[in-house]
């Protein structure tokens, strides 16, 4: 069985985050989308997504095709439901296509959706990661599944006797993981402490709580569940709720809060995001298919940032402010609450990062830590900085 992670319309309105990769490329929770369906399946996805990206998420077709829906969060029902489909049938939960039986015909990936039909209704309730918002408020329950999914059957490290415990049972150290005289909490959740990763001393630490592969957290850090730092990312100060991608930063104090960072990120010191309005009135994010701000429905909703963005010292970011990709934020103030990909500035008439210049900067950060910026890498942010022109135009 060949699986394939499809996007829809949810890749739109992911956008800035998903500008870089396909949907099933975000993380919630411990793991990826991606890596939740692998795992769950036991095989290699896929990925049918937009066409900039089709290069470093390849499409594959074999004879036997399973096709879910990228913004899908897995179940156990959901996941039988979808291996017990039928070959040339497909699952719907209203108007969303969740997933599809498909045999292969030898045409790859070009018109594949276009042979999906008879459907049937799924009747149970799904978890969709459709809008940014969604990331970090079902990050809470995919620790929770996450956590069940690795740890299951398996024993966890032993903890210094220098670090306080609460909820021993629900806590799980991977190989190589380092701490000293910090506390975890995990009353309230699960926490889970990736391979050689670490926790500096002085820090305290409330689950639902995932730290990945090779992250660290800073001494003194206050971290309040749900939240996650992805592979290999450094984190310090106050964090509330918030998903932090791979290989980002957020090494200082401030305040981060019902927020996402994507991969590539990096936040200056004393850099501060407000997550609750004054008036306490619903939060507005930008939303790139409709063309303006729409509601959230949250009262609580912090800060979006896409890939290779930056801030410098002491930016403070308002509530619900989305940042694109590549941008390199600084001045006084607080930024627009939509800052455009490839900015320099605050977007408040900026100028724009010249592509070549951005570029140079994501291959040195990259080397930093081993990794080299491929051609697909480069012709994705080419793509990002030509298609968000219309965005820097505006000032």
């Amino acid at each position: 069985m060949q699986l394939i992670l499809f996007d829809d319309h949810s890749w739109d309105n992911l956008l800035p985050l998903t500008f870089t990769r396909p949907v099933s490329d975000l993380r919630v929770g411990i793991l990826t989308i991606a890596e939740k369906w692998a795992k769950r399946l036991e095989t290699t996805p896929s990925f049918l997504t937009r066409e900039h990206l089709s290069g470093k998420f390849p499409c594959k077709e074999g004879n036997d095709n399973l096709l879910i829906n990228s913004s899908l969060l897995p179940d156990d029902r959901v996941v039988e439901a979808l291996e017990n489909l039928p070959s040339g049938t497909s699952l719907k939960k209203g108007e969303i296509l969740l997933g599809a039986r498909l045999a292969g015909d030898g045409t790859g990936a070009p018109g594949i959706m276009d042979r999906i039909g008879n459907a049937t209704e799924y009747t149970g309730e799904v978890s969709l990661i459709d809008f940014p918002w969604k990331i970090f408020l079902l990050n809470g329950q995919e620790i929770r599944a996450d956590f069940e999914l690795i740890t299951g059957g398996r024993s966890s490290g032993t903890l210094s006797n220098s670090v306080g415990v609460i909820g021993k049972e629900r806590i799980f150290a991977e190989p190589g993981f380092r701490a000293e005289h910090i506390t975890l909490n995990a009353s309230q959740g699960p926490i889970y402490l990736g391979c050689e990763s670490e926790i500096m001393e002085g820090s305290v630490i409330r689950g639902p709580f995932a730290l990945c592969e090779g992250s660290v957290v800073k001494m003194s850090a206050k971290i309040y569940g749900p939240t996650t730092i992805g592979p290999n990312s450094k984190v310090g100060g106050e964090l509330n709720n918030s998903v932090i991608h791979s290989d980002s930063n957020k090494a200082h104090d401030g305040f981060l809060g019902n927020a996402v960072l994507g991969q590539w990120c990096n936040l200056g010191a004393d850099t501060n995001n407000s997550n609750l309005k004054n008036n306490y009135s619903e939060v507005k994010i930008w939303n790139y298919p409709k063309d303006r701000f729409i509601g959230t429905g949250l009262q609580f909703c912090g800060l979006f940032m896409g890939d290779h963005s930056k801030s410098a010292i002491n930016t403070m970011f308002n509530t619900g402010t989305v940042v694109g990709v590549s941008a390199n934020i600084f001045g006084s103030g607080f930024p627009r609450n939509l800052v455009p990909s490839f900015t320099w500035g605050d977007g408040h008439g900026s100028t724009f990062y010249q592509l070549e210049k951005a570029l140079e900067t994501a291959s040195l950060v990259m080397e930093r830590r081993g990794q080299k910026l491929s051609e697909d890498d480069r012709s994705i942010l080419q793509w990002v900085f030509d298609y968000t022109a219309k965005y820097r135009k505006r000032g």
